[in-house]
C-alpha cells in the first residue's frame, strides 16, 4: 500500500512539473487587445523590483514594473504606472512564470493592461499584451511582438502570427494610429 501510495504521489508531482513549464496561451486578435484592455500606454521601464508575498505554502514572489508615461492611448494610467506581475528574483531565488515578458529598466514597450493587481500577469494574452518599441537601423521607431518578431500587419495578429510579421514593421506612430482608430471603432 505504502508502494502504490509512493507511485501516486511521484506520478502527480511529475504531471506538475511537466504542466508547471507549459503555458499555452491563445494569442488575441487586434480587436480583442483593444477591447479587452482597461489601458493601454506606451512608455519606459524606470524601475523593477520583487519581493516575497504570502505565508508558509502561499508564499511567492511577485514582480513590480514601473513606466514612466509617455503616451497614454486608452484609460487615466497617469505620468507612471506600475504592474504587478506574478514571478521575480529575491536573493539569489527565482520564480518564473512560462512566457512571462521580462522587462528591465530602459524598455520601451506599448502595453495592453488588464486586471493589473488581480491577474497574475496584467497583460491581455500574457506576452501578447506588450509590444517593444524599437528603433531600426534607419532610426526609425518600429514595434515589435514580445518576441523580437517585428509587427507588420496588425490584422493578422491572433489569426496568423506568422503573418503577422511578414513585411515591413509598423512604426510605433502607425501601430498607435492603428489603436486609436480601433478604440474610435468600438466606441472608446
Amino acid at each position: 500500500m505504502k508502494l502504490l501510495r509512493s507511485l501516486f504521489l511521484m506520478s502527480c508531482a511529475g504531471l506538475a512539473l511537466v504542466s508547471a513549464h507549459a503555458t499555452t496561451v491563445i494569442p488575441p486578435t487586434f480587436d480583442q487587445l483593444v477591447k479587452d484592455a482597461e489601458f493601454i500606454f506606451q512608455g519606459t521601464v524606470t524601475e523593477t523590483r520583487s519581493q516575497w508575498m504570502g505565508e508558509g505554502a502561499q508564499r511567492h514572489i511577485v514582480s513590480y514594473v514601473t513606466f514612466k508615461v509617455e503616451d497614454a492611448i486608452k484609460g487615466a494610467a497617469g505620468k507612471s504606472y506600475t504592474i504587478r506581475m506574478l514571478g521575480g528574483t529575491v536573493g539569489n531565488e527565482t520564480q518564473e512564470v512560462a512566457d512571462a515578458p521580462r522587462f528591465k529598466v530602459g524598455d520601451r514597450d506599448i502595453l495592453f493592461v488588464e486586471k493589473n493587481n488581480s491577474q497574475f500577469i496584467p497583460l491581455v494574452g500574457i506576452m501578447h499584451g506588450r509590444f517593444r518599441v524599437q528603433t531600426s537601423a534607419g532610426g526609425r521607431e518600429i514595434v515589435a511582438k514580445d518576441n523580437g518578431a517585428s509587427l507588420a500587419n496588425v490584422a493578422k495578429l491572433g489569426s496568423d502570427e506568422e503573418a503577422a510579421s511578414v513585411g515591413p514593421a509598423l512604426s510605433a506612430a502607425d501601430f498607435k494610429s492603428a489603436i486609436r482608430q480601433k478604440l474610435a471603432q468600438l466606441g472608446n
